[in-house]
């Protein structure tokens, strides 16, 4: 089984269970006491997560809208939180 089969689960985590997984890759990998070949394993799922909390974020932020106000305090609709 390769790598990208074995991460096959991740595309179905919240942000939370993936950021929580990652978590426990980076204590174990801390901790030292994973054999190599183990952690060349682990690592690589830890890099599959990073990524797909990479893509939720950036969905997230692309999904955040402020509402804009006319003079009188009025909402006149959205448009992006950062203003782009």
């Amino acid at each position: 089984m390769d790598a990208e089969q074995n991460n096959e689960d991740i595309k179905a985590m919240s942000f939370e269970q993936a950021l929580q997984a990652l978590e426990r890759i980076v204590d174990d990998l801390e901790r030292g006491d994973v054999p190599l070949d183990q952690s060349i394993r682990i690592y690589e799922r830890g890099e599959a997560l990073k990524a797909h909390c990479d893509r939720l974020l950036k969905a997230a932020e692309d999904k955040v809208e402020k509402i804009r106000l006319s003079r009188d305090g009025k909402p006149v609709g959205t448009e992006p939180l950062d203003g782009e």
